[in-house]
């Protein structure tokens, strides 16, 4: 089967020069005059000593101008123009579009060949990336942690990946951003340089790296939860657990047909739709097969019948950022995945799987999306999560347990 790209990419979700910082390119600009301004000093004296920011300026500008009243026509026209034009030249960077302004994912540049993966590995990811999360999932469950580290990259403010340490202590087990562990690059961008020929294309994640040949095995994240699964069962704690046996291997295979590209990619094609055209067509598939995955899944407890299988952590990941973020940014927004009751207690079933919960950081996704995409929401305001996405909720029982026979009950780490 010939799969499409499943990748998160640098900038973030998309891969712009990095000297482009949109968020400091605004219409207000970043200078700063100084006026006088009486501040209390140590010995209470005032002093004169302080700067008002360009919005102040050009609150001041427009209050002269045309006072309490909305701005004139023309401006609003002037503005809405400059503004379109803006959006449609980020957008057509960050989200290349087909001829209907349909997006259309660039393919993975380093797919898997079916050599054995050998040699001390390594796998970077992001939080916020549905495609990394898979493979963070995929990793925990076999438990592959040791045999496999991870260095978790964050968005910068320009959009691209690097690497910090975050300060505090941790009170939780939820995976954070870190260090690069494997070469101490400060940016994806540089670890993707240091293999053989280097390298100058999109820095994507979730990337598995060779330690020792220092090159990239993979950077398609089908790929690698396939190679989790069945190829590293030597170094795996728990080698017995199959995400794919062979008997469901075409099933599988059917469904993730129908998840891709109107659920995985789905809710991108939503969000980066450059035209009304697109959208429409768009959003009327992914609900349509949400529609059906609620139908089907009122009598099946995963996708495949009683066992948990790599295309339901598949559709899991971008299931638990439905709320939080498509439905909103992406204006996914016909129902929220808390009214299909089948779906959210699928997606509770798999989020009450031991370690699962350990890989969504929610805070990091949502920041990943609302202070990343900035021509999807160009004043980076991160709106609260909803209460039907918290912890606690999803922590709710979900009675999905009589749908499944005893016999075929999938073997979970416990």
């Amino acid at each position: 089967m010939s799969l499409r790209t499943s990748t998160c990419f640098s900038n973030q979700f998309f891969d712009v020069p990095a000297a482009t910082n949109f968020r400091h390119r605004r219409l207000t600009g970043s200078h700063s005059i100084r006026r006088p301004c009486l501040m209390m000093s140590h010995d209470n004296n005032y002093h004169a000593d302080s700067k008002i920011n360009s919005s102040s300026l050009l609150s001041a500008v427009t209050n002269l101008l045309w006072g309490r009243s909305l701005p004139p026509g023309v401006l609003v026209t002037t503005v809405r123009t400059a503004w379109n034009s803006t959006w449609q030249l980020m957008m057509s960077q960050i989200a290349p579009s087909d001829s209907t302004g349909g997006y259309s994912r660039p393919a993975s540049k380093f797919r898997f060949s079916d050599s054995p993966a050998s040699g001390p590995l390594h796998l970077y990811v992001g939080l916020a990336c549905p495609w990394a999360h898979r493979t963070l999932i995929v990793r925990a469950l076999k438990g592959l942690e040791e045999a496999v580290p991870v260095s978790v990259a964050s968005p910068s403010d320009d959009g691209s990946w690097e690497f910090k340490r975050v300060s505090g202590v941790d009170t939780d087990r939820v995976i954070r951003p870190s260090l690069d562990n494997a070469n101490g690059c400060k940016t994806l961008k540089e670890v993707y340089k240091l293999r053989r020929g280097g390298y100058d294309g999109r820095s994507t994640v979730p990337m598995l790296w060779n330690k020792d040949s220092k090159d990239v095995i993979c950077n398609e994240s089908y790929d690698i939860i396939q190679i989790f699964n069945s190829r590293l069962n030597g170094l795996a704690s728990n080698p017995e657990l199959d995400l794919s046996p062979p008997e469901l291997k075409d099933k599988i295979e059917e469904w993730y047909k129908v998840i891709y590209p109107n659920v995985n990619n789905g809710v991108y094609r939503c969000g980066f739709a450059q035209s009304q055209e697109a959208y429409d067509t768009a959003v009327n598939e992914l609900f349509s097969t949400l529609d059906e995955l609620e139908d089907h899944l009122s009598n099946s407890r995963y996708l495949c019948g009683d066992r948990l299988t790599l295309v339901d952590i598949c559709l899991f990941t971008t299931l638990i950022r439905f709320d939080i973020a498509y439905n909103v940014l992406f204006k996914c927004t016909k129902k929220k995945l808390y009214e299909y009751h089948n779906l959210h207690a699928y997606m509770r079933d798999i989020y009450q799987i031991p370690k699962v919960a350990d890989t969504c950081n929610f805070q990091e996704i949502m920041d990943g999306y609302y202070k990343t995409l900035f021509p999807l929401n160009p004043g980076s305001i991160r709106p609260i999560i909803p209460s039907t996405s918290e912890h606690e909720t999803l922590c709710r029982p979900h009675g999905r347990e009589s749908l499944s026979s005893s016999s075929t009950t999938p073997m979970f780490v416990k």
